[in-house]
């Protein structure tokens, strides 16, 4: 049920011509109430879709009753007649469900560069308006670009509920959202309150994937709460349930990744500051070349201390210690175990850094640099 979990939500997936395969392309999702609030977070790329530029005047009061989203087309690098595109798509939504353009959120997801097919997407708001309903998977999979498989989620707190759906395969970059993802709540909280979990929540898990360095231009995470639950959550309560959400999410994300052979978990321990443990920890999971030993399960320790070498945190590279999967190959800059003692067969590694300068830590996530993820992405557009 994903989106459609929590009471006052209901949701749609459609095909509507966009997608040549003649998938589900369109998803819609709407909260019925009594409270629509809502909050968002979008990517930093300064170079913007024309969803997210519609999309951040909507959520600016905190409020939004409906969220369209588009596969088969990312409407950026459109100009005015792609603008356009999305504020006529808002309309068709807002007149189908008798609410406000000013409260409809829309996300596209696709190609750039390309003019979206309007009339197609008019007909895809009709269809999917007329079959609203407890169809939450069928909005996940509307939502697919190169994903292989749908990302949902459904949690219980007490007396309410969260769901979400995401998708994202590639171009999975940090920038407060670096996905497409809507989150539905049945908790009763004020939009400001629902800012903060999500912006908390999404910094370590959505800003903490860093699959290939590439930061979309389309990308948003949004929460809405209907209040239907009637019950009002302690926000710290609310936060780590909501954090806890976006972690599953984020990890489906990870492991969905194009072409990859491994999921990579980089865990940074003894930095002086947060944000260094973050820049090492990105450092490790942006060198291609560590990304490429991962691909051949070659432990390659020499490699992470090359790539934390280049970043401004504060440490002595002669006194790290470097582990993978709970084997501590370098001690204080140094050889230590065998690196045939490590066994990186597996899908999941597990790399440890400890830079012995402090008592701050963080947590990057990652995938290995493979044939397939060169090949998919050599051929997206064809």
């Amino acid at each position: 049920m994903s989106v459609t979990a929590p009471k006052g939500f209901r949701a749609a997936g459609v095909a509507c011509g966009l997608k040549s395969s003649g998938a589900r392309d369109l998803a819609l999702v709407v909260n019925d109430g009594p409270s629509s609030q809502a909050a968002a977070v979008f990517t930093s790329n300064r170079a913007k879709a024309n969803p997210i530029l519609w999309s951040q005047q909507v959520i600016a009061d905190g409020t939004a009753t409906a969220i369209v989203l588009n596969s088969g087309g990312a409407n950026c690098f459109t100009g005015a007649q792609g603008f356009q595109t999305t504020h006529v798509t808002a309309e068709a939504v807002a007149d189908a469900l008798s609410v406000s353009a000013g409260d409809v959120v829309v996300c596209s997801t696709g190609l750039i560069g390309e003019q979206l097919n309007r009339d197609a997407l008019l007909s895809g708001v009709a269809a999917a308006a007329a079959s609203l309903g407890a169809h939450g998977d069928d909005a996940a999979r509307a939502i697919m670009t190169t994903d292989s498989v749908p990302k949902t989620v459904v949690l219980e707190g007490p007396g309410y509920t969260i769901g979400g759906m995401a998708k994202g395969a590639g171009m999975l970059a940090p920038g407060l959202a670096t996905m497409l993802v809507v989150l539905t709540t049945d908790a009763d909280l004020p939009a400001a309150e629902l800012d903060r979990a999500l912006r908390a929540a999404t910094r370590v898990s959505f800003d903490r994937l860093d699959s290939d360095g590439c930061m979309s231009t389309n990308d948003q995470v949004t929460l809405m709460a209907s209040g239907a639950s009637g019950v009002i959550p302690p926000v710290e309560q609310f936060t780590e349930l909501l954090t806890e959400a976006c972690m599953s999410l984020m990890t489906q994300l990870q492991a969905d990744a194009e072409g990859s052979s491994h999921d990579i978990v980089i865990a940074v321990s003894g930095a002086v500051t947060d944000d260094d443990a973050v820049e090492v920890a990105r450092s490790v999971a942006r060198s291609n070349l560590f990304k490429a030993a991962m691909f051949g399960n070659d432990p390659n320790w020499g490699r992470v201390l090359a790539a934390i070498g280049t970043t401004n945190a504060a440490f002595d590279p002669y006194a790290v210690d470097v582990s993978f999967n709970g084997v501590r190959l370098c001690h204080a800059g140094a050889p230590d175990r065998p690196r045939d003692e490590v066994d990186l067969s597996g899908r999941e590694i597990d790399v440890s850094i400890d830079l012995k300068a402090g008592s701050a830590a963080a947590t990057v996530y990652t995938n290995d640099l493979t044939h397939d993820y060169v090949h998919e992405n050599s051929a997206y557009a064809s």
